[in-house]
């Protein structure tokens, strides 16, 4: 009676971010945002825009190669779709060297921390107009969280000999660390305090 030998299924290989940051053990606090950071693991952050007709689907999209889209957003960097992403890789490797962790959990902290939850609002009566304080979604708060913080890195950059590669990293770095010295985080606290005058 002959032995059939059974085939074990091969393991398929863990996705990793630049064949370097793994997505597992990440995990996002903030209840409000779980839903809008995509964090499905991929290899390059560039999926040709596939959302782009469908409402809501930039949830869909990597929170990595969200960041990576704003960070090609205005001037020079307009469409350079390959140069933001060699940014946004020399930015991790940066992270990972100053910090010891994964760049992409960092990069998770620091959306969550700069992601503000109130905002003022216009409303009109009778000529009047009044300021509102409101509550903003969470995909408009995960889209401010990733303006502010590539802004922050921009204008870092601008006139300085550090390379934005650089800048990115710290602006990151910094709002993980909830330090008021990120543009990020004190942007937000700066849209919160007005909507609380406002209230």
């Amino acid at each position: 009676m002959s032995e059939t030998k059974t085939k074990k299924p091969a393991e398929k290989p863990e996705i990793k971010l630049f064949g370097k940051w793994s997505f597992q053990g990440i995990e996002v606090r903030d209840p409000g945002l779980k839903r809008y950071i995509n964090l499905r693991p991929l290899v390059i952050p560039h999926t040709m825009g596939r959302h782009e007709h469908k409402k809501f689907g930039k949830a869909e999209v990597n929170i990595v190669e969200r960041l990576v889209n704003n960070i090609m957003r205005p001037g020079k960097n307009a469409g350079k779709k390959a140069r933001a992403i060699s940014i946004v890789r020399n930015a991790f490797e940066i992270i990972h060297l100053r910090t010891g962790k994964n760049p992409i959990e960092i990069l998770v902290k620091a959306v969550e921390n700069s992601a503000p939850c109130e905002d003022t609002t216009r409303i009109s009566y009778g000529g009047i107009v009044y300021h509102l304080s409101v509550d903003i979604s969470p995909q408009r708060r995960v889209d401010l969280a990733l303006r502010f913080l590539c802004e922050g890195a921009r204008q870092a950059s601008i006139g300085n000999p550090r390379s934005i590669e650089e800048c990115l990293a710290e602006e990151l770095i910094l709002a993980a660390n909830h330090d008021m010295k990120s543009r990020g985080v004190s942007k937000r606290h700066e849209m919160e305090r007005i909507a609380q005058a406002n209230r």
